[in-house]
């Protein structure tokens, strides 16, 4: 039960992220990098008497009423609360906080700051093994149907929804839709490596033995010993080789550096880590 509350509290911070990129930066300058949000915007310049928040909830109802119908029930309860619930975020600001003009006149600083909120909130949520709805749907229809692959139909969904925008907008906004839903690939790909960096370490050391225990019983994570031999002395060794956190790494340096300052430690970053202690590989 912790771990589901964690969850959601992570997924609502992603929520409300997603939903101040999108209102304060990109909805005033018209911008529409894909997504349910940026259908919305294009539909409501067609018809403006329905907000884009009230736009962005039955566009998500309805593509997850046709996904049931032809996809199945696999979106979970977090996709669900995860897309309905940004909706209702915009919609709430757009009652509760009127923006009349763009909060600065040049539209690249608009469009990046609001690419970078929105898009590390939408990867806070898809670290949650959720997603913010929307084009993820289309997706998986087209891979239904298609066998087309999920991030290659998420990409032309969007390249279809900034091609809409420029029709609707004009071609510079167009471009400069299109040049968001680059950008927002990239944060969202950057912030899930970040969320989840793990570092691998491999210890060459005298005192293997009390490594291994530390990194068992105080780090309470799991690590293997390999049998080598060094090529220019000849004598045997342990390596004890172990995935950690980047906390408990810096916890392991120091415990090192106090009983072994010859020790030879080699790092790499590991971008996801599944198994015992980590992500549960079902997810």
């Amino acid at each position: 039960m912790k771990g589901k509350i964690k969850e959601f509290v992570f997924i609502t911070i992603g929520m409300i992220m997603v939903a101040v990129g999108l209102y304060f930066f990109l909805m005033p300058e018209k911008l529409a990098i894909g997504g349910a949000n940026g259908l919305a915007i294009v539909i409501n310049h067609w018809i403006p008497f329905l907000s884009i928040g009230t736009i962005m909830i039955i566009i998500n109802i309805v593509l997850f009423i046709i996904g049931f119908l032809v996809v199945g029930t696999s979106f979970g309860i977090k996709t669900i609360y995860a897309s309905i619930g940004t909706s209702v975020i915009v919609s709430l600001f757009e009652k509760i906080l009127s923006i009349q003009k763009p909060l600065v006149e040049d539209i690249i600083l608009q469009l990046v700051f609001g690419v970078f909120i929105s898009a590390i909130g939408m990867g806070i949520v898809f670290n949650q093994n959720a997603s913010t709805g929307g084009t993820d749907i289309i997706a998986k229809i087209m891979n239904k149907f298609f066998g087309i692959e999920l991030g290659k139909g998420v990409l032309f969904s969007d390249f279809i929804i900034t091609v809409m925008a420029g029709f609707a907008f004009g071609p510079e906004l167009g471009m400069y839709s299109l040049l968001g839903v680059i950008l927002n690939g990239i944060v969202i790909d950057s912030t899930m490596e970040g969320i989840n960096l793990c570092k691998e370490v491999n210890i060459v050391s005298e005192y293997s033995s009390d490594i291994k225990e530390y990194i068992v019983n105080n780090l309470k994570r799991g690590a293997t010993l390999y049998n080598a031999k060094g090529a220019y002395t000849g004598d045997k060794k342990d390596v004890v080789a172990t995935v950690i956190d980047r906390r408990d790494f810096i916890k392991l340096k120091s415990y090192i550096k106090a009983i072994d300052k010859n020790a030879f430690i080699t790092v790499s970053n590991v971008y996801e880590v599944l198994g015992d202690g980590f992500k549960n590989i079902e997810e």
